[in-house]
């Protein structure tokens, strides 16, 4: 089910408390994942690395609309959120640079076959 990955996905970055790769990070971050016409918000704060996770909906400073069954795949690293960005199926607004540093913290996707016959 897609929220149980998502949710485990935004928990996990709650459990972490600080982020290393984010330390010269701050900002927040609103995602509204669509299902339908509904709309689920994940709203993250980070400050010089340490974050927080909540449902707020409220002002951010970068905010991502995207399907939540496309955001489902990125959080399990079968899709590249930046590929997506560039091919439109997730519009973004703001600080576009907070959004390049966060999406450091998304799983990168499996090697393509051509990859892994290069080796």
């Amino acid at each position: 089910m897609a929220s149980d990955t998502i949710t485990a996905f935004f928990e996990g970055l709650a459990e972490r408390g600080h982020e290393p790769l984010l330390q010269s990070t701050s900002g927040r971050l609103r995602f509204d994942l669509g299902i339908g016409k509904r709309v689920e918000h994940w709203y993250v704060t980070i400050k010089s690395g340490d974050l927080g996770v909540s449902h707020a909906s409220g002002l951010a400073d970068a905010v991502v609309r995207v399907d939540r069954a496309l955001f489902e795949k990125i959080v399990q690293g079968r899709a590249n959120g930046m590929t997506a960005l560039l091919r439109g199926l997730i519009e973004a607004e703001g600080d576009l640079g907070l959004l390049m540093s966060f999406q450091r913290l998304f799983p990168a996707p499996p090697k393509s076959v051509y990859a892994r016959r290069i080796k």
